[in-house]
């Protein structure tokens, strides 16, 4: 069994709840049936409802559907992007070695 594949976001601005600020959340690659409920265009669209649905799933430490709501926007983008290139295949990815 391979790895999951994880990406590790710095917060522009850190969540606070309860006692604990959080400065960083790391997200998870989605396996198929964690993507029920949601359509693939709206994840791909970033549609704040469907990443309020997922992202509760796939992030460490749990982020709540409340504390989603709660992220400033851009740190919504970082990580909605991030789940958005989880679901390009590779083919379609770009090469990330650079260019001479």
């Amino acid at each position: 069994m391979s790895k999951p594949v994880t990406a590790l976001i710095v917060l522009d601005t850190p969540l606070v709840r309860a006692e604990q600020t959080l400065t960083d959340i790391t997200v998870r690659k989605p396996a198929s049936g964690e993507l029920r409920g949601v359509t693939l265009t709206d994840v791909l669209q970033m549609d704040v409802n469907a990443l309020s649905t997922i992202l509760p799933r796939l992030t460490t430490p749990t982020l709540t559907r409340q504390d989603v709501g709660n992220l400033d926007p851009a740190d919504l983008v970082q990580l909605g992007t991030e789940v958005a290139g989880f679901l390009v295949p590779k083919a379609n990815r770009p090469d990330p070695s650079p260019t001479v």
